[in-house]
């Protein structure tokens, strides 16, 4: 995994995990990147500096970041949570194939999220169908 800070064409800073630069690389070239905050598709990657471990890096946080959000990208990170988790069907590990048949007709269309190998988002954005990472991780998964 790795971590970039994305600045959009409004100025707004956050910060994304990406399974590798080359998965960064093909959402972007496949234009699948937005801001977290406005939701502008003119993202790129910003100015960062790498991060060093530190001997507190080990202790588990207490509470997990948008449980409790203290500043204005956390809270829309988790009202961008609570839209995702209210208005659609978790579905884990069978994300690409239940993308792939709404996308064939196979299935009917609804909203989805779950998980997915990079393998599997790489095709499934190769053969057209639409998707996008999550900048969080499903509360089902955090439990």
């Amino acid at each position: 995994m790795i971590q970039y800070t994305l600045k959009c064409d409004q100025g707004h800073h956050t910060e994304s995990w990406f399974q590798s630069a080359a998965a960064y690389d093909a959402l972007e070239r496949a234009g699948h990147l937005s801001c977290g905050i406005c939701g502008s598709a003119d993202v790129s990657k910003a100015l960062m500096a790498p991060r060093v471990k530190t001997a507190t890096d080990d202790v588990a946080p207490t509470t997990p970041m948008l449980q409790n959000p203290t500043d204005d990208i956390q809270k829309a990170l988790s009202a961008l949570r609570e839209q995702v988790e209210s208005n659609s069907d978790y579905v884990g590990d069978k994300f690409a194939s239940e993308a792939r048949a709404m996308h064939l007709g196979e299935k009917p269309e609804r909203s989805i999220y779950g998980e997915a190998r990079l393998d599997q988002a790489k095709e499934l954005i190769e053969d057209g169908v639409p998707l996008m990472p999550l900048p969080f991780r499903p509360k089902q998964k955090l439990t």
